[in-house]
């Protein structure tokens, strides 16, 4: 038994082709399968870094460092405000005057008598 052509379709797999290579997901999944994978240490750059060699105790006076400077900038920056600013730059000076005295009194506590 032989089959014509009029038994069985043409198959244009060009024409199939050629409709996927402008296909937005075809190329996705090209993307997703061929593409080389994002390193890690690329994706999780940072802009500040504390060195590992740092000990807690210096690490622990730079906060106090940064904190004192923080409190100085917001409470520069709310003495020339008014109404509810005013009140809520002070409650950031005041929230950072708090995490600034458990800090300090972290240190009091590892520094020998």
């Amino acid at each position: 038994m032989s089959t014509t052509s009029k038994d069985a379709p043409e198959l244009e797999t060009d024409v199939g082709f050629n409709a996927l290579k402008d296909s937005e997901a075809a190329r996705r999944a090209m993307d997703y399968y061929l593409k080389p994978a994002i390193a890690e240490s690329s994706i999780d750059e940072k802009f500040f870094e504390v060195k590992h060699s740092i000990s807690s105790e210096e690490a622990m006076i730079h906060a106090s460092d940064l904190l004192r400077c923080a409190a100085a900038s917001a409470y520069e920056a709310a003495d020339h405000l008014r109404g509810t600013r005013r009140d809520l730059a002070f409650s950031v000076v005041h929230m950072i005057d708090m995490a600034k005295a458990l800090v300090d009194r972290s240190l009091d506590s590892h520094r020998p008598e």
